[in-house]
């Protein structure tokens, strides 16, 4: 898991060979205006959904793991608190390929929480656990999903 501010992103361009593609976007869009839905970038390989997460408390928020995508989760409108849990410490619980997701039961804390602010982002790799959009009030964000490759 990777927390930095979005000025810093190009800094973390060697870690995936796509990561490139997302240092263009950031630095051509504004994430703001983007609309809702899905926004291409690069095809399947790299590509932002831009969603209103609901208001959810830790208790309600549930933690994910992904195989073949790398998170990038901006918040846009307000602050957001994400849950954070190494997969080593996580349950066993089954793979759903075509979404590409694990969901472990709602109501399961995470390991620990962070505050991700306005103007900064989080990476998320397949070997990390996270609870997204714990919030008191309905947020924008930004997840460009990136392919492991």
């Amino acid at each position: 898991m990777v927390l930095d501010l979005l000025e810093n992103f190009k800094s973390y361009e060697a870690l995936n060979p796509h990561f490139s593609k997302v240092i263009d976007f950031l630095e051509n869009e504004d994430l703001s205006k983007l609309p809702l839905g899905r926004n291409e970038i690069c095809g399947d390989l790299v590509y932002a959904n831009v969603m209103e997460a609901k208001p959810k408390s830790k208790e309600e928020a549930f933690v994910e793991v992904h195989r073949r995508f790398i998170d990038i989760q901006i918040p846009v409108s307000a602050d957001e608190i994400m849950g954070y849990t190494p997969i080593n410490e996580l349950p066993e619980a089954s793979y759903n390929d075509a979404d590409d997701v694990v969901i472990y039961p709602v109501g399961m804390p995470a390991r620990e929480y962070i505050n991700v602010r306005r103007g900064e982002f989080v990476i998320f790799f397949p070997q990390d656990g996270h609870a997204p959009a714990i919030t008191s009030a309905p947020l924008k964000k930004v997840v460009i999903k990136v392919a492991v490759e």
